[in-house]
């Protein structure tokens, strides 16, 4: 691989995470907050590719050696061909659009719950009735509050559905610390009108309120807390899957 094909590889990857980075598809793989980071890092590769080329295209080609200073030449700035496997991200970038993580990937893990500080004060809900709290929000609350500032309100709240230890669904979210390779599960039990016949991986708008029933993760032994459901509704996919 010479240089002018490296700075080709070079604009392609940059053209495709700009690309991404323009439309949703980033959100399948990092937070929110990272898109500017992203677009100025494929602006960057996208000028170094262009001043590669440039520069390249325009140095002379150094035809005073002979026969063998040729040849061992050739030998000494011969490229490994394994280079051109950075073909393959580019190529998932532009023909590939991964799902976000879902059901699978909650069942393998458990819930992020274990590792969220419960030393802090929670302050009251916002008004409203009912109130769209998010699922970290409400797990957090109803673990190491106790419930006692979600008692006596009315709550929304969206995750999509996924199969507990039990058989019986649960509403589950990802959470992020950066991007997906990271990604953990908030997991909420249902009772009351619990949600039949509903395939994993649907997403759901369920309105209810605070129980004290919880239940344990069997992968991590974490407390996962439960909702006592008043109605739901079937939702599209938001467009940020991800807390």
């Amino acid at each position: 691989m010479n240089r002018q094909a490296q700075a080709v590889i070079m604009l392609l990857f940059g053209g495709a995470i700009l690309k991404a980075s323009i439309g949703d598809l980033y959100l399948r793989y990092v937070k929110e907050g990272l898109r500017p980071f992203l677009i100025v890092a494929a602006l960057l590769l996208i000028a170094a590719a262009v001043m590669t080329l440039w520069y390249d295209l325009r140095s002379p080609r150094d035809t005073g050696h002979d026969h063998g200073d040729h040849d061992h030449g050739d030998h000494a700035h011969h490229e490994p061909r394994v280079g051109w496997l950075l073909v393959l991200p580019v190529l998932g970038l532009l023909l590939v659009t991964p799902p976000a993580l879902g059901s699978y990937a909650a069942g393998q893990s458990g819930t992020a719950l274990a590792g969220v500080q419960s030393d802090s004060d929670y302050p009251a809900l916002p008004e409203g009735d009912p109130v769209t709290v998010t699922m970290l929000d409400y797990a957090s609350r109803a673990v190491f509050d106790e419930g006692k500032s979600l008692t006596g309100r009315r709550l929304r709240v969206t995750g999509f559905v996924t199969q507990g230890p039990d058989g019986k669904p649960m509403l589950a979210r990802m959470i992020l610390s950066c991007c997906a390779a990271d990604g953990r599960p908030i997991k909420v039990g249902l009772s009351g009108n619990v949600p039949a016949n509903v395939p994993s991986d649907t997403w759901i708008e369920v309105t209810g309120g605070y129980t004290a029933q919880t239940t344990k993760d069997p992968v991590n032994q974490a407390t996962v807390p439960y909702l006592e459901v008043e109605t739901w509704t079937e939702i599209p996919a938001p467009k940020q899957q991800y807390e």
